[in-house]
C-alpha cells in the first residue's frame, strides 16, 4: 500500500502544484476566503467528494467513508487564509491581489490536503472508518477559525477520534519532516494597554503627568517580575518555575514631540507560555502590576488582555505512530525531532480535545535559494514538497485508520 500511495502522490503531483499556484495567485485575508473556498469546492466536485460548505461562512468539511465508516474518524485539517503582505517574488504564480500574500504556506496546506483527499477517495475500499477533511478560515487572527468551527460541531457527526495537520517549515530542507511528542507550541495572548496621563508643554513639568514614563515603568516592572533564561533549545523559560514563558512588548505609541508631552500612550505586546494554570496567574499578575503603577502615578490605564490560542500538545501515541509511518514512507534519515516553539497555532484548539499530531513539512532548498522564512515578502517553497506532503499524510491517515 505504501508504494501505491507513493504512485498516486506522483500521479497527482502536477494537479496539486496547480492547486497551490492558483491559491497562491489569489490570496484572501482571514475570514474573507470566499473565492478560495469556491475553488476548493470545485476540486472536490471534480473528484466526487462529498462536502458541506459555508461553515463559519467560508469553511468546508468533506467526508470520505471507508469500510465500517462509524468505527473511527480521522480529521485532516488545512487553513485557507493569507496575510496582509505585498509579495516580492518574481514568479509566474505571484499574488495578483495587491497587499495580500500566502506568506505562511496555507496555500501549500490546502493544496496538499486536497491531494490527500483525492488519494484517500481512491483508497476508500481499503481503510476502516471515515476521513473528515476540514478547510478552515482565519487561522491568522483571533479567535481563530478552528475554534469557531469547533463551536459549529466540526469534531462531531461523525465524532473525531484522531486529528492530523501539517505546517510548512522553510528552515528544513525539502524531503524531510519533523515531529515532537507532547507540548510543542505555546499559547498566545495579546496585551493592549492604554495609559491616559495629562499632556502639556515639556518645559512645564508641574503641569503634566507623562504617560511615557508610566509606560516605561510598566515594561521594566513586567521584565523584573518575570525574569527568564534561554535554554539549550533557545526557548525562554521563567526563572522561578522553568515554564517556557515569553512576555514581550513590540509596540509603544505616544504621539508627542521633543517639547510636547502626549496625553495618552499605547502599549501592545504578547504573552506566550505552555501551562494553563501559569497562563492565568501571569495575566492576573500583569494586571496587578499595571493597576499598582497607575495608582502610584495618578493615571488612568485601560487594560485589555485578549485571550488567544491555547498551547498545542501532540498526543504521544498518535505522534509516535505518525513518526514511525513517516520513517516507513521517507526513510529514517528524513525524519527529525523538533524543538519546542514559542510560536502559536489555532490547531491547538483541536489538540486540546482530540488526540492529535501537528508536524512540520520541509519546504526549503538552500541550493535553489529557497530560504526565506514565513511571514516574509519573499517566502516560497520547493514544490517537490507537495508530492511528499500529499502522500505522507495519506499514508499516516491510512495507517491510523487501520491500526
Amino acid at each position: 500500500m505504501v508504494d501505491q500511495i507513493k504512485q498516486l502522490a506522483q500521479q497527482y503531483f502536477n494537479d496539486v502544484v496547480s492547486f497551490r499556484r492558483h491559491l497562491h495567485q489569489y490570496p484572501e485575508l482571514s475570514f474573507e476566503e470566499y473565492k478560495s473556498s469556491e475553488y476548493v469546492c470545485s476540486i472536490l466536485d471534480n473528484h466526487s467528494i462529498f462536502y458541506t460548505k459555508g461553515i463559519v461562512k467560508t469553511g468546508i468539511v468533506a467526508i470520505i467513508e471507508g469500510k465500517n465508516p462509524k468505527s473511527k474518524t480521522i480529521l485532516l485539517r488545512a487553513d485557507l487564509d493569507a496575510l496582509p503582505i505585498e509579495e516580492k517574488n518574481d514568479v509566474a504564480y505571484k499574488s495578483q491581489n495587491i497587499g495580500m500574500m500566502h506568506a505562511c504556506g496555507h496555500d501549500v496546506h490546502t493544496a496538499s490536503v486536497l491531494g490527500t483527499a483525492i488519494i484517500m477517495n481512491q483508497l476508500k475500499d481499503y481503510f476502516e472508518g471515515t476521513v473528515k477533511i476540514m478547510f478552515q478560515p482565519g487561522e491568522e487572527v483571533l479567535p481563530g477559525g478552528s475554534s469557531l468551527m469547533i463551536k459549529e460541531g466540526i469534531l462531531n457527526n461523525p465524532k473525531v477520534t484522531v486529528a492530523l495537520a501539517q505546517h510548512v517549515f522553510p528552515s528544513m530542507e525539502v524531503g524531510k519532516v519533523g515531529f515532537r511528542e507532547g507540548m510543542y507550541m505555546a499559547s498566545t495572548d495579546e496585551l493592549h494597554i492604554t495609559i491616559n496621563g495629562k499632556g502639556g508643554h515639556a518645559a512645564m513639568a508641574a503641569d503634566y503627568i507623562n504617560p511615557l514614563v508610566v509606560a516605561a515603568h510598566i515594561i521594566t516592572e513586567v521584565e523584573k517580575q518575570f525574569p527568564f533564561i534561554i535554554d539549550t533549545e533557545g526557548v525562554a523559560r521563567n526563572v522561578q518555575n522553568n515554564i517556557p514563558t515569553v512576555i514581550a512588548f513590540g509596540k509603544i505609541e505616544g504621539k508627542g514631540a521633543t517639547n510636547v508631552i502626549p496625553e495618552t500612550v499605547y502599549l501592545a505586546g504578547t504573552f506566550r507560555t505552555m501551562d494553563e494554570i501559569w497562563r492565568k496567574e501571569v495575566k492576573q499578575k500583569i494586571t496587578n502590576i499595571i493597576t499598582f503603577l497607575s495608582d502610584k502615578y495618578h493615571v488612568k490605564v485601560d487594560i485589555n488582555i485578549l485571550d488567544g490560542y491555547p498551547y498545542l500538545v501532540n498526543d504521544n501515541f498518535v505522534t509516535q505512530h505518525c513518526k514511525e509511518s513517516a520513517i516507513e514512507y521517507l526513510g529514517k534519515e528524513n525524519v527529525e525531532d523538533l524543538p519546542l516553539r514559542m510560536t502559536a497555532e489555532d490547531f491547538a484548539y483541536i489538540t486540546q480535545q482530540v488526540p492529535s499530531c501537528f508536524y512540520r513539512l520541509g519546504t526549503g532548498n538552500k541550493t535553489k535559494g529557497i530560504i526565506s522564512g514565513v511571514h516574509t515578502s519573499t517566502f516560497d517553497i520547493d514544490e517537490k514538497a507537495l508530492e511528499i506532503s500529499t502522500g505522507l499524510m495519506a499514508w499516516m491517515a491510512f495507517k491510523l485508520l487501520n491500526a
